[in-house]
């Protein structure tokens, strides 16, 4: 069965959450938490690293032993430490981790002393009134306890879409193996690049005798079958991630393209204007009467319609159809638009390669420039510059863009923004960067009143340039602070400068409807990967899934341009 970042990073927290539990020491917690975040964001699977003979121990996090230990899970799926640690705890206790207001200390409590090892025993016992009988609990502890566990059951479980990338690019390739097989597609939302995944719905076209649903029910990751017919099947992966699979006539395709790609509210509204030229349109294909006019593409649905093709991240009913009909669908940034990135680290701060690595890594993507943007002082977790460090960088980049060919590197800075707005270094180093990226790293939960004004003020800085992640979000961790973020695009449209679309998958900050409005408004967007480590670059897809789902076309990414016209562009900000 092949093994994934992701079940590896999961085997690592687990192990993490046990010997919490256990009270183990918080370094050896901290290092497989480390290793479990580290291994989750790479983009290149750690199974493909080991078959190409590389050194794991290169990757951010991972000394020898954690290497030993994913080589054993890459091997042979299981972890002999995880394997132990299970038969010490009960296997459902670090579910109760998930709770909000629980910590290792009261889950360790409350097995010990209620014998507490499931959410319905928790559950149970905070509706008996037992657990508020413990030292440290309370009555209202108890309350906070049984909302949480009511919350947490009700909410049905998401993957966040580098996750789900992970096991639907796997689950193509088999597909695409299987004798009689011609096309595969993931629709869904997962076609729509949105931030986080449900399920996986694919379609695939095959010949009659193909074995493509036998082959899929007994696919490695399975871990259940819901459901198994002659053209369509069910199963839930052993990452808990639910694949429904259909097999559909060629004829047919695009219609159940469109219909299984969605929005619902998207697909409630085609079939309205179809039912309004006395067509019915489903998952079969356009019908006059009993017959079939179109369905073989998805441009043959929407003409059907008086529709030109809306692109699938558009299709949210947000106003793509309106768009369409009066001719102003966007021509959607792509990928291969982009010309350089604006926001990356090395190993000089919290990165985890070096400046030559990071530079070749990024001519290798196919981009002509990178910005090195390291910590400013301030974030001494990250270790992050100050003045005289920065200024070696400065210097060292450029001995090496007098060496390199094919990409060059600019001198920049993620400069802190202070609770009153005031930048982590002075202006006169600030002056002599390319480019300064403004960013939020703490007190995130001031006002909207005073959180806005912060970064208004931050950005009135005469070297300030580009507003880093600006909601501060991470997906499912943390919500976006509370800020007036009409009056921030404004203000950057006033001062000239821009704002970032930070594409780390834990991000996508912009939200696609901040994206929307900083069109409307004229203000440019800078579309960058926030890269740690030399695999990093190839999270810039997601940026761009998340700019074109935000109705952003190449004119409005700032890092489209070649270098000579970004040079011209920036400038104007300082």
């Amino acid at each position: 069965m092949p093994v994934h970042n992701a079940d590896i990073a999961a085997l690592f927290e687990e192990i993490a959450d046990r010997l919490e539990i256990q009270g183990a020491n918080p370094f050896r917690i901290r290092a497989y938490r480390n290793a479990a975040r580290n291994l989750g964001e790479l983009p290149q699977e750690a199974r493909t690293l080991l078959a190409r003979g590389e050194d794991l121990t290169r990757l951010p996090g991972i000394g020898d032993d954690l290497a030993a230990k994913v080589r054993e899970i890459v091997d042979t799926g299981r972890c002999s430490l995880l394997d132990r640690l299970r038969r010490e705890l009960p296997p459902a206790v670090t579910e109760l981790l998930h709770i909000p207001g629980l910590g290792p200390k009261r889950v360790k409590a409350l097995y010990h002393d209620l014998e507490v090892q499931t959410v319905e025993q928790l559950y149970r016992a905070a509706r008996d009134g037992r657990i508020r009988t413990l030292p440290g609990f309370g009555e209202k502890t108890e309350r906070n306890i049984l909302q949480a566990v009511e919350a947490h059951v009700s909410q049905a479980r998401r993957f966040k879409l580098a996750v789900a990338a992970q096991y639907a690019e796997a689950l193509i390739r088999f597909l695409k193996s299987i004798p009689g097989v011609d096309q595969v597609v993931v629709a869904g939302s997962f076609r729509r690049m949105r931030e986080t995944v449900g399920d996986l719905d694919i379609l695939v076209t095959a010949t009659a005798d193909s074995p493509v649903m036998q082959r899929f029910t007994v696919y490695d990751e399975v871990a259940e079958v819901l459901s198994a017919g002659s053209t369509r099947a069910s199963v839930v992966l052993k990452s808990g991630l639910q694949v429904d699979l259909r097999v559909v006539a060629q004829q047919a395709y695009g219609a159940a393209l469109h219909y299984f790609t969605g929005s619902r509210a998207h697909n409630i509204a085609i079939r309205r204007l179809a039912q309004k030229r006395g067509l019915k349109l489903n998952e079969y294909g356009v019908f006059r009467g009993s017959t079939r006019i179109a369905g073989e593409d998805e441009t043959s649905v929407y003409q059907c319609v008086g529709l030109p093709f809306i692109p699938p991240e558009l299709r949210e009913d947000r106003g793509e159809i309106e768009a369409a009909r009066e001719g102003r669908l966007p021509k959607l940034v792509e990928l291969a638009d982009l010309r350089g990135d604006l926001h990356a680290h090395t190993q000089a701060t919290d990165g985890h390669d070096s400046l030559r690595e990071m530079a070749l890594a990024a001519r290798a993507f196919g981009l002509g420039y990178l910005a090195i943007t390291e910590h400013s002082r301030r974030l001494t977790v990250a270790h992050g510059l100050d003045p005289l460090r920065l200024a070696r960088q400065c210097d060292e980049i450029d001995r090496l863009n007098a060496e390199l060919s094919g990409i060059t590197l600019l001198k920049g800075i993620e400069v802190d923004i202070l609770e009153n707005g005031d930048l982590d270094l002075p202006d006169d180093v600030l002056g002599r960067l390319d480019l300064v990226i403004g960013a939020v790293h703490s007190q995130f939960h001031l006002s909207r009143a005073k959180q806005t004004e912060r970064i208004l003020r931050a950005m009135d800085h005469p070297h300030f340039t580009l507003l880093a992640h600006p909601s501060g979000r991470l997906i499912e961790q943390r919500e976006p602070y509370d800020v007036d973020m009409l009056r921030i695009i404004r203000h950057a449209k006033h001062r000239g400068c821009f704002l970032e679309l930070n594409a780390h998958p834990e991000r996508l900050d912009l939200l696609d409807s901040q994206c929307q409005l900083a069109k409307e408004e004229g203000v440019r967007v800078s579309i960058n990967s926030d890269a740690h480590s030399r695999f990093d670059f190839s999270n810039l897809r997601y940026g761009v899934g998340q700019a074109r789902r935000g109705w952003l076309e190449k004119d409005d990414v700032l890092n489209t341009r070649p270098l000579a016209a970004l040079r011209r562009l920036l400038k104007r900000t300082m």
